[in-house]
């Protein structure tokens, strides 16, 4: 194997790790992006309903239904 082919062979394999690196990057990102999403509608469906009724109590007194 020639110098230039080993050198192209390198070069090849430098950028194919620099790409995966940004894809890992990007995927990790995405992870994260989707896991803040679980976290935010886990508290929602948790306390939602409670802060529904604190609005609902609230508008029913103003209102004057009680």
């Amino acid at each position: 194997m020639r110098n230039e082919d080993k050198l192209q062979q390198n070069i090849c394999l430098t950028a194919g790790r620099h790409a995966l690196k940004q894809i890992h990057a990007i995927v990790e990102q995405e992870n994260n992006n989707d896991a803040d999403t679980a976290r935010a509608l886990s508290w929602l469906l948790r306390y939602g309903w409670v802060v529904l009724l604190t609005i609902a109590a609230i508008v029913a007194y103003l209102m004057g239904v009680y």
